[in-house]
């Protein structure tokens, strides 16, 4: 008794709840029509009175006093989805609240009313009742400490709460709590009349004014709701919850699993028939039935996105801007999203925000970069050299770019590999170029521990002196290396294997010839001079670029920083 009426339930405020879906339950195994459930608070005691089937004395000492036994199905010959509760034990969440429950009953199959008293301890007793018509009445004493619970003001609440969509007529100490029925199965002639009355209640239920509604409906799960689009955007990791009913009474405000995790962006009220609750009632079992409702009502989510970007662009654009995590995650198994989002998602482009299906016509060959900072120190670079560029870099983008090609073999868009630039630049004249050599020779000894090659190129923009540049295989190889250098002796003899860095893989420092700053270090012939401009070039580029820094890179930095301050304010008489 204690384990199932103390630890079974989260909150002991359920216990109006199991009250009222057994007096719901009595109602329909006696017919359902007309029927009427009474709450009554007066002198301190709480009474729930139904007009419903009733029980004989036989039945009391088999139902009452048997923990978990499935009376609804077993004993009065309906099937189990015909009823609220399914396990039998709802009764015991009164001794949440109360040390004593009492029940007066009188069957409609006929038999002489009965009293039941249960009693926390274990035990119980059952005498003659007294009961002029059919039904039962429950009747609760609160416990020291649980009076607030059972009083006027918290009855009345929990009744709406839990109570207010019920088929059936249900009054608190003489006033309604049902009305006309869950709002989104109301009939409005008018579509906005609707809309807006929807509306209204979302901003009741959750206290926002919904950017959309959307219309739900599982037959399989017997399941029929709204969904609410929420007007602000919400992180992805946030778990979203729901507010469930289960043949219109409310098992939780806070369901989770009911939606796929990509549906992060809608909160939903939806009344399902054959979903199959937990035992405690606060949360939806996991079966098929579960797993084949969420996947329809993703597929319907889906839908509303599809239609909307036939019918109203402007619209999906601005959700778009709001949750356009969620549809890109729905992207990556989708290929209807994946077509909204290559044509009405914008993504982050070196031509600035861009839908793909628009960069694409401008830039038939564009490349696309796999992180942020590779896009931002080469966007400009690339766009000068009139090579398109998008941004991959962000949450789910590099797939969705990687995944184009399924809803359209023809999509060409390949993701850059940095080197390739060099490509693009001007080449120097054959006569610059043979000047250039013996400025070369010393650039590229500054630079030669450094793991570096020193090329001279012409390029925009201008006002770039150097671009530091590697390639993939080049990025393979430092990885390895650094690998290398920090494992035991037999895995560095391994890694050592696998080491087959060439001149090739290693990465450039672009100078651009087009700079001017640039041109007059390459006209330096004075040694010491050309290797302090040259790892200052090398310094800067690797900062501008958002490459990490080594330990000796930051050596390098400073010694050409220090190197060229000292070669500034030297004294012209004093021997270097």
């Amino acid at each position: 008794m204690d384990l199932l009426s103390r630890h079974l339930y989260a909150s002991p405020r359920v216990y109006l709840r199991e009250l009222l879906q057994n007096a719901v339950d009595a109602i329909t195994a006696r017919g359902g029509a007309g029927g009427r459930v009474r709450i009554e608070t007066g002198g301190g005691v709480l009474r729930v009175h139904d007009d419903g089937v009733g029980l004989t004395e036989d039945e009391v000492h088999r139902l009452l006093a048997t923990i978990g036994r499935s009376s609804k199905r077993d004993e009065l010959g309906f099937a189990r989805h015909d009823f609220l509760g399914q396990f039998g034990i709802g009764l015991l969440s009164a001794f949440l609240v109360a040390d004593e429950i009492e029940v007066v009953t009188r069957s409609a199959r006929g038999g002489e009313p009965v009293r039941w008293t249960g009693l926390a301890g274990g035990s119980y007793r059952v005498e003659r009742g007294e009961r002029d018509e059919p039904g039962t009445t429950v009747t609760l004493r609160p416990r020291p400490g649980s009076e607030d619970l059972l009083s006027p003001p918290v009855v009345a609440e929990l009744a709406r709460t839990y109570g207010s969509l019920l088929p059936v007529e249900l009054t608190v100490d003489g006033s309604a709590v049902t009305g006309d029925g869950p709002p989104w199965r109301r009939s409005h002639p008018d579509p906005a009349r609707r809309r807006r009355a929807l509306d209204a209640y979302c901003k009741e239920l959750y206290g926002f004014e919904p950017y959309d509604v959307i219309d739900l409906d599982v037959p399989e799960a017997g399941l029929t709701g709204v969904a609410f689009v929420l007007p602000q955007a919400v992180s992805p990791s946030a778990r979203a919850s729901h507010r469930v009913y289960l043949k219109r009474m409310l098992l939780a405000e806070n369901v989770e699993g009911l939606l796929p995790d990509w549906a992060f962006f809608v909160r939903c009220v939806v009344d399902a028939g054959e979903l199959r609750p937990t035992a405690s009632r606060e949360a939806l079992y996991e079966d098929e039935l579960l797993d084949s409702t969420r996947a329809a009502l993703g597929d319907r989510l889906r839908q509303w996105l599809v239609r909307l970007s036939e019918t109203d662009p402007a619209r999906l654009r601005g959700f778009l801007r709001l949750h356009q995590l969620g549809v890109k995650a729905m992207a990556l198994t989708d290929d209807d999203m994946l077509r909204v989002v290559d044509r009405w998602l914008e993504f982050e482009t070196s031509a600035g925000p861009m839908t793909l299906s628009e960069f694409r016509r401008r830039h038939p060959e564009a490349r696309y970069t796999t992180s942020v900072d590779e896009f931002r120190r080469l966007s400009a670079v690339a766009g000068a050299q009139g090579v398109g560029l998008v941004n991959g870099g962000y949450v789910h983008d590099t797939e969705i770019i990687e995944r184009l090609p399924d809803i359209d073999p023809e999509i060409r868009l390949t993701r850059l590999d940095a080197a390739e630039l060099t490509t693009h630049f001007g080449v120097l004249d054959p006569g610059t170029e043979l000047a250039l050599r013996p400025f070369l020779a010393a650039a590229q000894r500054a630079v030669d521990r450094l793991g570096c090659e020193v090329v001279v190129r012409d390029f925009d923009p201008a006002s770039l002196p150097a671009l530091y540049l590697t390639s993939r295989a080049a990025q393979y190889q430092e990885e390895l290396s650094q690998a290398r250098d920090a494992a035991d002796e037999l895995w560095a003899d391994v890694l050592g294997a696998l080491d087959n860095a060439t001149k090739q893989d290693r990465p450039q420092l672009v100078i651009n010839h087009r700079n001017p700053l640039a041109r007059r270090i390459t006209s330096l012939t004075e040694d010491g001079l050309i290797d302090l401009a040259v790892q200052g070039l090398y310094g800067q580029a690797l900062l501008l670029g958002h490459h990490p820094l080594r330990p000796v890179d930051t050596a390098v930095l400073n010694r050409s920083f220090l190197g060229l301050l000292e070669w500034a304010v030297h004294d012209p008489e004093t021997p270097q």
